[in-house]
């Protein structure tokens, strides 16, 4: 078997002079820009775009990491390229990768060897634009990647806690791609080939760009075109911008799509319609790329990299979210769409995990953003192609959605039949009300049943990740999620499984606590509610407002974006605290405070339930003395 030392280092793209020489290459025609360490795997989108490059015959390299803080050595060593650099800040978002809800910054980055922070500067996509800009002036940038996707337009930036213009503007880049970027980049590729420089690219779908001219956007013949409040009334109107969110959010979700324009100064940001959801092919050709799945091997002496140690022996079966919850940014980056790979991909996929040096028989996850939503769409897609909803499944189904688990149960069970797997888990978190027959009626043929018995009954790793996120209705709406009611339905369902095949694998419900719509007597109800549940809750996060998303409009202008009413938010660092707390009840220093708090908000029956008996330190000692005395 081939181990990772035996692999020859073409076998890899290339991110060093020495191996750009390797090949004979005397000029590169694409250099790629990452705030990530350079994993040649289809999780990581740099590997993703570097291997599209070179599918469409361009020679291409990658800088993973480079040192913003000297003198800029990594940004000259393999100079410049024939057509253009693309920059990404890599798999996150560089604010959310470095910093807590409560703005402290973290201790590590799950995407550098050894887990190590500090090799990628805050606002990366900006600060290695900028340089770019600096040190080769005449060369185009083309900007994509997380980042870049959800800040293409005006966007509130909790980290600085004020408005910013699109990324374009502040990074001085003269093309963005948003979203998943294969379809967009084959076109942009083909075009810059055929002789048309970057800059003049204007008509290519999922592009946005800054145009220069004061006259009049053209007219195109296939799009009609519709105006953002310009980012300056932004600026003065929070109501404005509020307002201007619905409208990015409507569109991005559509099958035929407008072009959006939105006034930036003296310019005018331009932000082209998306691409139809990729297609089975599409997402088979992505997938089925040459990656070797492994880091470069100039990280081996650096330590492992934790992103990569998470989902080496994984397989990502699909993408998109119909969800569209309030607080995730799938939908806005990959699409309300689901866009599934196909069965022979997918098998494809295990045998070459399989292979690995490393691989012992256990697949640690079969999944997609949501585990389970895999081939699900509408029966009658010309309804889908109609649709302006940004949920399928909030306030209720749509009645047009197949939620059809069958293929999805298909593939667990020919991958539990290749003789190299002893096991394969669900790792990613599944959508438990798409199971819950009172929420989801499409159940006639029993397919959510036998779905959930396989899943429980062979792909549980001990315990099994879901997200009800929260137990108040009213929060939840705002959220577009669930009543509480279908978790408690759901975990019956689950129990009696377990029960039946004696079997002992926890649930692991996700919760958030200072989200828009909540208030601190929502989260000591939530803490009373999971107690019950037999919860000690572990996986839990305070709200953190990221851009393009319902909630971080709701915590920015304090209205509801669709229906531009008011919403309550926790925004003062010590209310997101005291709603944090909640979760912790059964911890002995957090009991006082929590007593202390709940008599204030007048809720001695909440006392009861979460602390039963539990006396404060004044009181035991007073009851001390009193025996004392007593002579007990």
């Amino acid at each position: 078997m081939v181990t990772v030392k035996e692999r020859p280092i073409s076998h890899w793209l290339p991110i060093t002079k020495k191996e750009v020489e390797l090949r004979g290459w005397e000029q590169l025609d694409v250099i790629l820009i990452s705030g990530d360490a350079y994993v040649d795997h289809p999780s990581f989108g740099t590997a993703v775009i570097g291997r599209i490059i070179e599918s469409e015959g361009f020679k291409v390299a990658i800088v993973p990491q480079p040192n913003w803080k000297d003198d800029l050595r990594d940004f000259k060593k393999l100079g410049q390229p024939k057509y253009f650099f693309g920059v990404t800040a890599g798999c996150m978002d560089s604010m959310v990768n470095h910093y807590t809800a409560a703005k402290r910054r973290r201790s590590n980055d799950s995407y550098t060897p050894g887990g190590e922070a500090g090799f990628r500067p805050d606002y990366a996509t900006t600060v290695y634009t900028k340089i770019l800009k600096q040190l080769y002036p005449d060369v185009p940038v083309l900007i994509g990647g997380i980042e870049a996707s959800l800040r293409r337009v005006t966007h509130y930036d909790y980290w600085e806690d004020r408005l910013m213009p699109t990324i374009l503007e502040d990074s001085g880049a003269d093309m963005l791609v948003y979203g998943m970027g294969e379809q967009p980049l084959r076109e942009v590729l083909r075009l810059v080939k055929s002789g048309v420089p970057l800059g003049q690219i204007r008509d290519v779908k999922q592009i946005a760009y800054l145009e220069n001219t004061k006259e009049a956007i053209p007219e195109h013949s296939e799009w009609n075109t519709v105006e953002l409040a310009s980012h300056e009334v932004c600026l003065q109107d929070k109501i404005k911008y509020a307002a201007n969110f619905k409208i990015v959010e409507v569109e991005s979700n559509k099958w035929q799509a407008n072009r959006i324009v939105q006034k930036v100064g003296k310019r005018t940001l331009v932000i082209n319609p998306p691409f139809k959801t990729m297609d089975e092919a599409e997402m088979d050709r992505s997938f089925d790329l040459p990656y070797t799945r492994l880091p470069h091997p100039k990280y081996k002496n650096r330590g492992a990299i934790p992103a990569y140690e998470m989902i080496k022996f994984s397989i990502n079966m699909h993408r998109g979210c119909f969800g569209g919850c309030s607080f995730c940014t799938i939908s806005a980056h990959q699409g309300k769409f689901v866009a599934s790979r196909s069965e022979e991909s997918i098998m494809k996929e295990v045998e070459e995990i399989t292979k690995h040096p490393e691989f012992k028989g256990y697949i640690s996850d079969l999944g997609g953003p949501s585990a389970n939503m895999y081939r699900m769409k509408g029966k009658d897609e010309s309804i889908c192609a109609r649709c302006q909803a940004p949920s399928c499944i909030h306030p209720v189904i749509c009645s047009n959605l197949d939620t059809s688990h069958k293929p999805l149960t298909e593939i667990y069970r020919k991958v539990d039949a290749h003789p190299e797997v002893k096991k394969a888990f669900v790792g990613s978190g599944v959508r438990y009300d798409l199971l819950v027959d009172d929420f989801n009626k499409n159940n006639q043929d029993g397919n959510h049943d036998e779905y959930i018995e396989q899943l429980v009954t062979r792909h549980v790793s001990g315990r099994l990740k879901v997200a009800p996120e929260h137990t108040s209705d009213d929060t939840l709406r705002v959220m577009r999620k669930p009543s509480f009611k279908y978790f408690r339905k759901f975990k019956e369902k689950y129990d009696q499984i377990q029960d039946k095949n004696n079997l002992n694998q926890p649930l692991i419900p996700y919760f958030i606590s200072s989200h828009p719509g909540c208030e601190e007597q929502d989260m000591a109800n939530l803490a009373a509610e999971t107690k019950d549940l037999g919860f000690r809750l572990e996986q839990v996060q305070d709200f953190t407002p990221t851009p393009m998303t319902v909630a971080e409009v709701i915590y920015y202008t304090g209205v509801h974006p669709y229906t531009l009413q008011p919403i309550y938010t926790a925004k003062d660092p010590e209310e997101k605290k005291r709603q944090n707390s909640y979760f912790f009840w059964y911890k002995d220093d957090m009991k006082e405070w929590i007593r202390n708090r709940l008599l204030k908000l007048k809720r001695p029956d909440l006392v009861k339930t979460l602390l039963g008996n539990y006396q404060p330190n004044y009181a035991k000692k007073n009851i001390e003395k009193f025996n004392k005395k007593k002579g007990k």
